[in-house]
């Protein structure tokens, strides 16, 4: 970056924003320049989680860093550009000068705003100003009743002293410095358990959160908080998500915006809007390894299947409002529910699993899906970003395909779950269930893979996805691997008689491989429970998760030298599975759900399953295809090649007692 110039009007034109910043740098000097410009900086270091992490950012603007990163970077364009363009933001893009050709890329991905290196910091803090106007436009087309200047307040920690910005004061009809009791009791008491997890949330470590709820005589708003350890205060930025109804020809905006992102907000904003309260669903649709078919088969052949893949996903969604939003996101607005949306998104989901052909390309995407209902007081905005949320979940997820926004909004449910979790592990709450892994040519039980499950009072059961992401917000990831690890090993080291012949598999997270010395401490921990090494297998996950590959080649070969064997999971849900397959020393080939139940598409779909069987066997690798839920597809799966299943075929996950009962009926 060049030496410093002179700046001038930096400042965000609405006031104090918050910014969304990737960077992949060591010391992020824009995260720096930023907030002292007056920017309320959210940063974040990895491409992987950066589109849940720029939604619940609330920021309008982000930014990514592709300088000297441009894979990373492009990736991250690609995960955030969808949300961005649903949500009527900007993205800037940073490139290195001899990276220049690459704008048109991060264009399609979504990104607004561009600048190449060499650039001072007055060109930077300029281009944030650009990209904050363009956000402000693009919101102003569809939030009219947007106010025109900026509500939020402050909070010192340690003196409980509240400063509300004149806006806000006058809105609530209270005075500028009013008591936190009086602010506290204007949310309902159904959302302030939510609000004060938000609160509880902010610390040294974790310096930015928000939270939703409504709010008399402004309806439903978002608190987007940042914490300042320095100083010891909360800076509370309040962005109202109501907007007021356009006149105009419902039916007409429908037909006229099927294919204009703007538009099709509008359309939404005005449905919300009506009193009858009929029901509308938001279905957000990402294609997956668009970016990979782009980048080898080049633009054009990229082109020609988003619109292939549009024609596919109108025909399926018949008589619904469909909208491409950028990059390789779709939305699907239905006025209906229920039994419907369902059918929508099985018939999107199976008619997009269907090889595309455009030209000579021949190429396999499948995808995945976020679903959102109205709920009471929701804006296009709010309904919206949930159902990005449930997308970010359903892509970060080890097998989801369509993931479904919780009733009264999931981030609730984790932020109670985060504060009950710790507890939730000292009381050992925490379960382990066993499914099957079965021989295909015998019949016989050969393995299990442990999967955790939480029975919550209230939620009922909760699974290994939901577990982390309430572990994520607790800062209890690395405990909460502890735990499973610990609890796994002790249970299967005390299996009866009828069990001992079984393999163990168990899931290890990105965090498991990143961590310093985790070979050593894992093996102590297997060899304290009396598990013996030669019958436990790690399985770690091919979905983009593990940054480094030469760290965990590096670790998996120590575990591997010990006599612990090694499984990639989910294989074909990412972009990475030749360098995976390359790079780390395997043993076994996990075949995702999805793809092993392609066996039963078409002639190309079981061309592509016997590649993936015919490229592992020949790396002499062990392949176990998942999600096996008919005699047919286990059929063909085994006329490929395939040598281990598990599935509702067989059972779902069970307890030691029913496997046990299995066990006695098995071949």
């Amino acid at each position: 970056m060049k030496k410093k110039e002179a700046v001038i009007d930096t400042e965000p034109s609405y006031g104090p924003a918050p910014l969304f910043i990737l960077s992949f740098r060591q010391r992020d000097e824009l995260a720096e320049l930023a907030a002292g410009a007056g920017w309320r900086v959210v940063a974040a270091r990895r491409a992987a989680g950066a589109e849940r992490r720029f939604l619940t950012s609330g920021a309008a603007v982000a930014v990514i860093d592709a300088r000297g990163a441009l894979g990373e970077g492009r990736e991250a364009a690609s995960a955030i550009g969808g949300a961005i363009a649903a949500n009527g933001g900007a993205l800037l893009a940073l490139v290195s000068r001899g990276d220049t050709t690459a704008i048109g890329d991060f264009y399609d991905a979504g990104a607004t705003h561009f600048l190449a290196s060499p650039f001072s910091e007055g060109e930077f803090l300029q281009a944030l100003r650009y990209a904050a106007r363009h956000a402000e436009r693009m919101a102003g087309e569809w939030r009219a009743t947007a106010p025109a200047e900026p509500l939020g307040w402050r909070l010192d920690v340690t003196t409980r002293s509240l400063l509300l910005t004149p806006g806000f004061a006058r809105l609530l009809d209270v005075d500028e410095h009013p008591k936190l009791v009086a602010l506290w009791r204007r949310i309902d008491p159904t959302e302030r358990r939510a609000a004060m997890a938000s609160i509880r949330r902010l610390s040294a470590t974790r310096q930015a959160t928000a939270f939703a709820h409504d709010l008399p005589g402004l309806g439903r708003i978002v608190q987007h908080l940042q914490y300042d350890v320095k100083t010891g205060r909360i800076d509370a930025l309040v962005e109202p998500l109501g907007s007021a109804p356009e006149p105009a020809s419902v039916l007409r905006d429908a037909l006229i915006g099927t294919r204009d992102a703007g538009s099709a907000r509008r359309w939404m904003d005005r449905r919300l809007a009506d009193p009858d309260g009929r029901p509308l669903t938001a279905m957000l649709v990402a294609l997956n390894r668009f970016d990979m078919v782009n980048a080898a088969y080049g633009r054009a052949a990229g082109d020609a299947l988003l619109r292939a893949a549009f024609k596919r996903i109108e025909e399926a969604a018949s008589g619904a409002l469909v909208a491409r939003l950028g990059g390789s996101e779709f939305l699907v607005a239905i006025e209906d529910g229920g039994s419907r949306v369902d059918l929508v998104a099985e018939r999107i989901v199976g008619d997009l699993a269907r090889p595309f052909v455009t030209g000579e390309t021949i190429a396999v995407l499948g995808c995945r899906i976020g679903v959102a209902g109205r709920e009471p007081g929701d804006t296009a905005a709010s309904l919206l970003r949930r159902a990005s949320e449930a997308l970010a979940d359903a892509r970060a997820s080890d097998s989801a395909t369509v993931r479904v926004a919780e009733a009264g909004g999931r981030e609730e449910s984790i932020d109670v779950l985060a504060v009950e979790l710790r507890h939730a592990i000292d009381r050992r709450e925490i379960d382990i269930l066993f499914q099957p892994q079965v021989s295909v040519p015998t019949g016989a039980i050969v393995g299990v893979e442990a999967l955790a499950r939480w029975d919550h009072m209230l939620l009922g059961t909760i699974g290994a996805d939901i577990l982390f992401a309430a572990a994520t917000r607790a800062d209890l990831e690395i405990g909460l691997s502890d735990h499973i690890q610990r609890i796994t090993l002790e249970r299967a080291a005390a299996w009866p008689a009828a069990l001992h012949g079984l393999r163990l598999s168990l899931n290890l997270t990105a965090g498991d491989i990143a961590r310093p010395g985790f070979a050593d401490l894992f093996l102590d921990r297997v060899d304290a429970s009396g598990f013996p090494r030669s019958r436990l297998t790690v399985e770690i996950v091919e979905s983009g998760l593990i940054e480094d590959l030469g760290m965990a080649a590096t670790l998996l070969a120590t575990l591997r030298s010990a006599g612990v064997r090694v499984a990639i999971d989910d294989f074909g849900t990412g972009y990475s599975s030749l360098a995976y397959l390359k790079s780390l020393p395997l043993d076994y080939l996990k075949i995702d759900k999805k793809l092993a139940q392609d066996i039963t598409g078409t002639p190309r779909d079981r061309v592509v399953v016997r590649g993936v069987i015919d490229m592992a066997r020949s790396l002499g690798l062990v392949v176990i295809a998942e999600g096996v839920e008919t005699q047919e597809q286990l059929d063909l799966l085994a006329k490929e090649g395939c040598q281990i299943y598990q599935g509702f075929l067989r059972s779902g996950a069970i307890s030691i007692g029913a496997l046990v009962g299995l066990m006695e009926t098995a071949p």
